[in-house]
């Protein structure tokens, strides 16, 4: 137990760091409306399936990691801005946290493949699942009700169960980054 706190507060720690993309290769959106859809989904639900491709060219179904892991999709707006270009990178220093907790993360955005490749390239490579909800347009994020009226999604955590249960849903205030902290006490439940 004290190795785990001891780790998330060094992550915490560096995911005060800013990442080291260059602010020219960065859009910035400017303040939007912090949550603009209605979920589809609820704690308690069964999760929709859905298979998506990879940046390694593999596609990804959900239904893979039933009765072997629990999975964290990582729902972020888009690819090359300020915050989801610190969110993944944090993400990704904290994954023994997720290995930790037996659970996948998986990140989806409504990018199209070659994009989401060079913006994970430019963020030293992200060692998680990066899956591309561009065609049909965002219809896994729809189907889970976080797809925003301008086609991208919200800034939104969904941990799901061994068991393929919906067991915690945070749609965040897309103009900040969601607390690590809470996400690994959600996952700590699982246990």
């Amino acid at each position: 137990m004290m190795k785990r706190s001891v780790l998330l507060i060094i992550i915490c720690l560096l995911l005060s760091v800013p990442v080291s993309i260059s602010a020219a290769t960065v859009y910035n959106v400017g303040k939007l409306k912090p949550v603009d859809s209605v979920l589809k989904v609820k704690v308690g639900d069964m999760a929709p399936d859905f298979e998506l491709p990879s940046i390694t060219g593999e596609k990804v179904r959900l239904s893979q990691f039933r009765g072997k892991k629990n999975v964290v999709i990582s729902f972020v707006p888009a690819a090359w801005t300020p915050i989801c270009s610190d969110q993944w990178p944090g993400y990704n220093i904290a994954l023994p946290l997720f290995e930790e907790m037996d659970a996948t993360l998986i990140g989806i955005t409504v990018d199209n493949t070659p994009s989401q490749y060079a913006w994970s390239e430019a963020m030293n490579t992200i060692n998680f699942p990066v899956l591309s909800d561009f065609w049909p347009h965002g219809k896994v994020a729809d189907t889970y009700g976080v797809l925003r009226p301008e086609g991208t999604t919200e800034r939104a955590l969904i941990v799901i169960d061994k068991k393929g249960v919906i067991r915690y849903i945070d749609v965040h205030d897309i103009n900040t980054r969601p607390d690590l902290g809470v996400l690994m006490k959600e996952l700590e439940k699982l246990k």
